[in-house]
């Protein structure tokens, strides 16, 4: 009985190891100078361990931004795993160079798990077929789009995950009840918007991260402010599909 107990913990222990993500991701293939400099603040590491991310999975980097992710996550899936970074076709034709950037990162060495999706209306993968959809640093801005933009996007992540994957959704936090008032000004959403539009399209809500926060961000300043700028209070919240 005690031999089988620990082969259970052994089997366990085995299994969160291979879920940690590996400090490795942080430098093989290499990153640019800038992103590097970024981790102090975005703790990377607590966010693909925060988010499960493993190897062989398929990763949706929902408006990636310059990459910095979207780089985090190809390392940590491997050859075997696929990441595609999903700019929608509204970002794409306003802002170009968004699209460059990417393809060119995807088109480096080690980096060939990397596609780069551009479309409205295009599914952000093949339903069923995604282990994690990550948006980081831009859920507000879905509030700043005519109609109801998130959710459908919402209603897209859910489409697109396994059952039991995961959609995490890291953004900076407004004022308690603010709702989303101040989406289009400071670039903030009160968290408990998100997690009311998310659970709303099914999923179960699955755990924080605090990893993010910062308690001396009065949440009144916008978040380009030099003040503030790269250390404002973020909530990083993952939700399941069941």
């Amino acid at each position: 009985m005690q031999q089988s107990l620990l082969k259970l913990v052994s089997l366990a222990v085995g299994a969160a190891a291979l879920i940690a993500a590996s400090p490795t991701v942080l430098t093989t293939p290499p990153r640019p100078d800038a992103d590097v400099k970024r981790d102090a603040d975005r703790k990377p590491l607590d966010m693909l361990n925060f988010a499960k991310v493993a190897d062989g999975q398929t990763v949706v980097d929902f408006l990636p931004g310059g990459g910095y992710f979207t780089r985090l996550f190809s390392a940590a899936v491997g050859p075997k795993g696929k990441v595609i970074a999903y700019v929608p076709e509204a970002l794409a034709s306003r802002r170009p160079e968004v699209v460059t950037t990417l393809k060119t990162m995807a088109a480096e060495p080690g980096h060939e798990n990397v596609a780069v999706n551009v479309g409205t209306g295009s599914p952000l993968a093949a339903d069923g077929s995604a282990d994690l959809v990550w948006t980081s640093e831009n859920y507000h801005d879905l509030h700043n789009i005519p109609g109801d933009a998130a959710g459908a996007i919402n209603k897209a992540a859910f489409a697109a995950l396994k059952h039991g994957g995961y959609y995490v959704v890291a953004d900076h936090v407004a004022e308690a009840g603010s709702g989303a008032r101040d989406t289009n000004t400071l670039h903030r959403i009160d968290p408990a918007v998100v997690k009311t539009e998310v659970t709303a399209a099914g999923f179960m809500f699955d755990g924080e991260s605090k990893a993010l926060a910062n308690p001396a961000d009065t949440h009144t300043l916008k978040v380009f402010d030099p003040a503030i700028r790269g250390h404002t209070d973020q909530f990083v919240y993952r939700f399941r599909k069941p």
